[in-house]
């Protein structure tokens, strides 16, 4: 089982963030696919994150109760592996075979990736022609701690999981949130919990992939502190007015605009770098999902910090589904689109 393949014949997508637990089910063998059925169950944030033996039981069952109360037939399953944990970048190599591209990268993977090769689970996925060097091709390469996977891969099957396919959150963030016949660079930002994916598509696949350590919790402490008002208070003064500098003459913004424009230092490091790697290409849009797509005033704020298209991402955009479900479905859409991806994998 590799973290770029796999996924084929009838199997669900799963995805266990760190606030909760997302399954989708889309049936058909061909892109787009048709919704099946979906179902959430929040976790405690110490649960998800807890690598002690009781606490991962705990989730287990949680995820066994969750596929029980789903109705989904089928024990096969494409899991997301979250960003913090897994290792994504694009290097250029020489141009071989693909034995001997094989062994060449597991060659040099030991000094490209941060952990121990011995220790580390490794898939790689060839991109096509190097844009810096005509003599070499683009390798997209992943890794992920053989201790975090296997231990993941037996919580699953002490419950009678057969995973099918692990994969980088990332990659499914891009399979669901941008449309199948786009043809530019497009940015993904997902801003989570305690991190924000951001993800740099080209053709479908990725060219520049990154987790930031700045997520909503950051800047729920940001507005605490600078405030001197509750946790309670803060997220629900964020929730109502976000970046809006016409409400309480601007006193969120201005608590929170310090974390804020952290993130956007990162999102310009990014731009620049792609810009730098891929000269000629120009990013087209950023789709923004997770809390980005919730917070108020982000997309904007965003939009006229670059001078770029900004979206707000809808999950669901490549899936079939019954029209009297929109609504129903575009109101958690930012939640989904993990799950949402994992389960459009198609080999």
């Amino acid at each position: 089982m590799g973290i770029l393949s796999g996924g084929n014949g009838d199997f669900f997508g799963l995805d266990i963030g760190t606030t909760g637990i997302r399954l989708v089910k889309l049936t058909g063998h061909v892109r787009p696919k048709s919704l099946q059925t979906y179902a959430y169950m929040p976790v405690d944030t110490k649960v998800a994150l807890s690598d002690s033996k009781s606490d991962q039981q705990q989730l287990a069952q949680a995820i066994k109760s969750l596929i029980a109360k789903s109705g989904i037939r089928t024990n096969n399953v494409a899991v997301g592996l979250p960003s913090q944990k897994v290792f994504t970048t694009v290097v250029d190599i020489d141009r071989l075979n693909k034995d001997e591209l094989a062994k060449t990268i597991r060659f040099q993977a030991d000094s490209l990736i941060p952990t121990p090769i011995a220790e580390s689970k490794i898939d790689w996925e060839l991109l096509g022609d190097s844009p810096q060097d005509k003599t070499k091709v683009e390798v997209l390469l992943s890794s992920v701690p053989n201790q975090y996977s296997e231990n993941r891969l037996d919580m699953l099957e002490s419950i009678g999981l057969n995973v099918v396919a692990f994969e980088p959150d990332s990659l499914a963030l891009a399979r669901s949130l941008i449309a199948l016949d786009a043809n530019t660079p497009q940015m993904i930002l997902d801003v989570g919990n305690t991190a924000t994916d951001l993800l740099i598509v080209v053709n479908g696949s990725p060219r520049l992939t990154r987790s930031i350590p700045t997520g909503y919790e950051a800047i729920i402490r940001s507005a605490v502190q600078n405030l001197n008002i509750d946790d309670a208070q803060a997220r629900q003064f964020i929730t109502k007015f976000g970046l809006n500098q016409q409400k309480l003459e601007g006193q969120i913004f201005h608590a929170i605009s310090g974390t804020i424009d952290m993130l956007m230092t990162e999102i310009d490091k990014s731009i620049k770098f792609f810009n730098t790697r891929y000269q000629g290409m120009k990013i087209d849009r950023v789709i923004v999902t997770g809390f980005a797509s919730t917070l108020p005033e982000f997309p904007v704020y965003l939009a006229n910090k670059f001078n770029i298209n900004v979206e707000v991402g809808n999950a669901w955009r490549n899936v079939n589904y019954n029209p009297d479900r929109q609504n129903e479905l575009i109101s958690i859409s930012n939640q989904f689109s993990v799950a949402v991806g994992l389960a459009e994998r198609i080999e």
